[in-house]
């Protein structure tokens, strides 16, 4: 999968738990885990503003896209 997700990265340097992300960001906690497992298909630009303002970061700190081997 070409795009990776490292919101569990950005948690941990922010020392922030699942749970009080979820409360800042005001999603539930199985949707911020399916994101935060990569399984997702989508994220609103909304939903990417909100975890980006709770963890003070930028969206690249969260979303890499990674090329695939050809």
């Amino acid at each position: 999968m070409p795009i990776v997700v490292n919101l569990d990265v950005m948690m941990a340097k922010r020392k922030m738990s699942l749970n009080e992300l979820s409360e800042k960001v005001g999603l539930t906690l199985s949707n911020l885990s399916i994101l935060k497992t990569g399984k997702a298909k989508a994220i609103r630009f909304s939903t990417l503003e909100a975890i980006c303002d709770a963890l003070d970061c930028q969206p690249s700190d969260i979303l890499e896209y990674v090329e695939e081997n050809k």
